[in-house]
């Protein structure tokens, strides 16, 4: 299934995209798409389907997730975002 993927600070600059959809029905699934597609982002921010340190995910701006096992639904919005992102 897919999943909108919308990518702020230093996940955006190394992926290169502000936005991009990826698939997979956990987060882990997502993160494992997003390293195949987007090296760069995978070797800061992305390691054996988890996220590295200092790094999140927010499920539908209703709460942060990193573990891996985490259910997704068609239509999920995930944001990606280092942990000092933000004002």
């Amino acid at each position: 299934m897919l999943i909108q993927v919308e990518l702020f600070g230093i996940p955006r600059a190394r992926a290169g995209v502000e936005k991009t959809t990826a698939s997979g029905d956990c987060l882990g699934d997502v993160l494992a798409d997003l390293a195949t597609r987007f090296p760069d982002l995978a070797e800061t921010c992305i390691e054996d389907r988890h996220l590295r340190t200092g790094y999140t995910a927010n499920l539908c701006g209703e709460r942060f997730v990193t573990d891996p096992e985490t259910t997704l639904r068609e239509g999920d919005l995930l944001l990606l975002l280092n942990l000092d992102a933000g004002g």
